[in-house]
């Protein structure tokens, strides 16, 4: 049995003449904290989008849990365990954080009229045990006082808060987190912190996120994933990816500057 939860194996993805992912391979541990930096530009978001069954690959394959997942849509691989968020939150703005949760699994009775006209008792079950978890997973993540707050009032990292539970209300295998940070203030970039950790410690979350706050990928991370033109540059701790000079002359070759890595 395998312990990766996901193996990328030589994935390419071309836009015309360019390769905006290019013979891309790694894999990701189950139980691990995996981080992917880069500079812009360097294929992370597009790899994403293939993992995640947003954009069909050119070549290469793609393995989770040991299934092969290679252009299988993204509505797919959320009934399997995959899910992916999105460094802009898409939350539904004029339904409450209780709500958002609650319209998270799918498959409900209260989505099919027969069931509503002639088991409705089921349905209304149902949707008692659907609230109780959505209030467990509010109460997980400290968010109770805004439990009947609009979605759409929430600020920026409150609704990355409100991603993270999305993922929680159907116990998901993988979770791929495109730039949790960004945008966030520093002490809910501490709550998103703890949370994380403590889904992937207490309920076995696999998680792989693209972060550029090096800090916060140092603090969560383990191992660092480095990209580069569209495939793997480095990868190991994040005090080794810090001191890599391949890493080092990537960033700076890029214009960045030495603390985007420190």
């Amino acid at each position: 049995m395998s312990q990766n939860i996901l193996e990328i194996k030589n994935l390419s993805k071309f836009f015309g003449g360019l390769a905006a992912v290019s013979n891309c391979s790694l894999n990701v541990k189950k139980g691990s904290i995996t981080g992917i930096i880069g500079p812009n530009g360097s294929g992370k978001t597009t790899l994403f989008n293939l993992i995640a069954g947003n954009l069909k690959s050119s070549s290469g394959t793609v393995v989770f849990d040991a299934e092969d997942i290679t252009d299988i849509p993204s509505y797919e691989l959320f009934s399997k365990g995959l899910l992916r968020t999105f460094q802009i939150a898409h939350e539904f703005s004029n339904l409450t954080v209780l709500e958002n949760l609650m319209v998270v699994p799918g498959n409900q009775s209260g989505e099919k009229l027969m069931k509503v006209l002639f088991k409705s008792k089921q349905v209304v079950e149902e949707e008692i045990l659907i609230e109780s978890k959505a209030r467990e997973v509010i109460e997980f993540l400290n968010l109770t006082h805004l439990s009947n707050e609009l979605a759409g009032n929430l600020s920026g990292g409150q609704k990355k808060l409100l991603e993270l539970g999305r993922t929680m209300m159907v116990d998901a295998k993988l979770v791929l987190l495109d730039e949790v940070g960004a945008g966030v203030n520093r002490t809910l970039l501490k709550d998103l912190g703890i949370a994380i950790k403590k889904l992937n410690k207490e309920k076995g979350y696999t998680f792989c996120m693209i972060e550029h706050d090096m800090d916060f990928i140092s603090s969560l991370c383990d191992p660092v994933i480095v990209m580069a033109e569209g495939s793997v540059l480095f990868e190991g701790s994040a005090d080794n990816v810090k001191q890599n000079e391949k890493v080092i002359e990537c960033y700076l070759g890029r214009g960045s500057k030495m603390q985007d890595i420190k």
